[in-house]
Formats: C-alpha cells, structure tokens, sequence
C-alpha cells in the first residue's frame, strides 16, 4: 500500500470569506458569543493532562487570572448552553466547568471545555477553535451531505463545536477489531468502513486517518449497529493527492482496507459505494437551496494553493475519466462537480436500476 496520502507541510488557516460569512448568517451559524478564542488564549499557566492510565497526551490543563476565572466559567456555560438549550441557562444552573484544556498540536489550536453535571457527576465536552474556512466548510459538508448532524458556531475569527462522541478508530482497530468474538457483525462493520470511505472520497474531506473519525456502536435487536463519523475536518479539500481523500490508502487504516478484503467481495463492496452514491444523492436533493448556497461560496473561495487544485483535478478526470474537472479552478468547483459525476453515473445506469430521485 503506497504511503502517498500524507500532508508534507502544515495546512495554514483560511479566513472565513464575506461569502461564507452570508452563508453563515442567513443559516444562524455565525453569532455573538460571550467567549471568543482570543480570550481563552489569554491563559496565565499550563500544566500537562495525563490520560486515565497516567500517560501523557497532547493535551495541556490551562489556569487563569483568578479574577477572570469566575466570569470566564459563567460565560463558558452560556455558550454551552447556545448548543445543547438554545441559549435556556435556566436548565443548566447545576453545573459547572471543570477544566479548561488546550492542544497546540492540531491546527486549529483547539480549546476543550469539560463541563460535569453536579447532581451526577456526568461530564461533557465542547471546543473552541481558531476559525477557518475550511474546516466551516468541512463541517457544514458533513452536516449537509452525511448521516450524521453537525452542530457548532461562529464568532468572528472564533469558532465552536460540540464534541463527537465515539470510540477512535485506532482504539477500535486495537480493542475491538481484533477480537476473537465480538457482537459485532464483520460484513456490518466492513461495509460501514466503504461507506465511509466513499462520502470522503465524493466530498474530498482529507486526512481521515484512525484518529481523526470515531465509531459510534448503537445497540440493536439483532446486534449492535455502527456508524463512523469524521471528528477532523481541517483537511476538508485542500491537498492535490487523490490519495488523501481515500481513508483505505493510509498505513493507519490498514487493519481496516485488509479487514474490508477479508470480509467482502468486490462486488458486495461496489453494492455499498452504490448505497452511499444514492443516499448521497438524495441528501444533496433535500438539501438543494443550502447545499447549493454553500458550493456557490466554497466555489469563490481560494482555500488551497494553484498547485493542489491543478494535481487534484487532473486525477479526478482521469479516475472518472470526465474531462469537466479541467474546467474547474476552486476545491468547491471539484466537490460540485464529483456530485454532477455521480448523479451522471446514476442517470446513465439501465432504465428500472436508476434511483427514484433520478426517474
């Protein structure tokens, strides 16, 4: 398996464009928070956060002036409260923030809030980040063209996001891939792993190496159901490589390609890309007026170096063998145009195998 699909250098952050920024506020995306990143950043000291087990992570536990701390956990609350009670602080009176944490390894620098109910200790997480516009896009994609829905803000340069909870894929692949018996269905979990693989693949979200998406396990009357769901979407159409937005090509994911190959054939495999090609669709159909809003912003929006959308577009055309991807100049234009080349792909099948939405 050839290691093509990692980033050479650091993704730099793209402002958030006066389109997108419409785009935002029409849909109450972007609003005025009582905390905005600037301010969490302005922290006094760090200390390191060890997991459960006592190892260290990437994280850091932040502290702050002690006459800000009371007003920061007050105001923090509230913008907890804008994405689980629509901004209703009456209901959240019981609890409280119980570490502020800060990551400077990814590139959104994030901030994570870990917020813990009083009256019975359950705890919940939420993140500030550095706003940029092509993990907005990457987020709203999600929301618009997955199963899964996205909640999170915008404040200026600030952005935020709820946590996506989840077991990571590294972790599974070590705890519960490999297990001699597990209730989990193999053909299940393989084809939730295509089905993955291709929505990346149609809306080029990149770098979805084990870490970076979680599985969510959703007990069911004849086994237990799951879903993968992206947690990272800073990589969201920025580099040139095909490769990259294929989760199967990462030296990370290999447990997962091989798993795949054991427990599905070619043509079962093709079955599911199908699947995901026409929930796609119909997602896409559903969503028409804002999903076109969105392509129409991301298409004016220069979130990647010439080079990347010139290497990018000329592989598109030849694995879809479609010319028209010459024709495109921004990474919106090429998320566009992979959902044109699959509704073609549908509209061109035999009459009575094409999808409802299509006939």
């Amino acid at each position: 398996m050839a290691d093509d699909s990692r980033p050479q250098l650091k993704k730099p952050s793209f402002k958030i464009s006066e389109k997108l920024l419409e785009y935002l506020r029409l849909h109450r995306r972007e609003r005025p928070l009582p905390v905005t990143y600037d301010r969490l950043n302005s922290f006094e000291e760090s200390c390191p956060l060890n997991d459960e087990h006592g190892k260290p992570t990437l994280w850091d536990s932040v502290i702050y002036n002690r006459l800000e701390m009371g007003p920061l956990h007050d105001d923090l609350k509230r913008v907890y409260a804008l994405l689980r009670t629509a901004g209703d602080t009456s209901v959240l009176q019981h609890v409280y923030v119980d570490r502020i944490d800060y990551c400077g390894f990814g590139n959104s620098a994030p901030f994570r809030i870990r917020i813990v109910n009083a009256y019975n200790d359950n705890a919940d997480y939420f993140y500030i980040k550095k706003g940029d516009a092509s993990r907005v896009y990457g987020l709203e994609l999600e929301h618009l063209l997955s199963p899964n829905r996205m909640n999170y803000f915008t404040c200026g340069n600030s952005l935020v996001e709820e946590h996506v909870a989840g077991i990571p894929g590294n972790v599974f692949i070590d705890n519960w891939l490999q297990r001699p018996k597990s209730e989990l269905n193999p053909v299940r979990v393989a084809k939730e792993l295509v089905k993955f693989n291709e929505r990346c693949f149609i809306r080029l979200l990149g770098d979805m190496r084990s870490y970076n998406f979680v599985m969510v396990v959703t007990p069911d009357f004849e086994g237990a159901q799951l879903r993968l769901r992206a947690m990272d979407f800073d990589q969201q159409s920025y580099e040139g490589r095909m490769n990259f937005y294929r989760p199967q090509f990462f030296p990370e994911n290999r447990s997962f390609a091989l798993y795949c190959i054991k427990h599905l054939r070619p043509e079962t495999a093709h079955q599911y890309q199908r699947e995901e090609q026409v929930a796609i669709l119909h997602r896409a159909a559903i969503t028409e007026d804002k999903l076109g809003s969105l392509l129409e912003a991301m298409a004016q929006d220069q979130i990647a170096p010439m080079e990347h959308r010139v290497e990018l577009r000329q592989a598109l055309a030849e694995h879809f063998k479609r010319d028209a991807y010459l024709q495109c100049r921004t990474m919106g234009e090429l998320v566009r145009e992979n959902l044109e080349t699959i509704r073609l792909t549908m509209a061109t099948a035999p009459q009575g195998t094409r999808p409802p939405i299509l006939e």
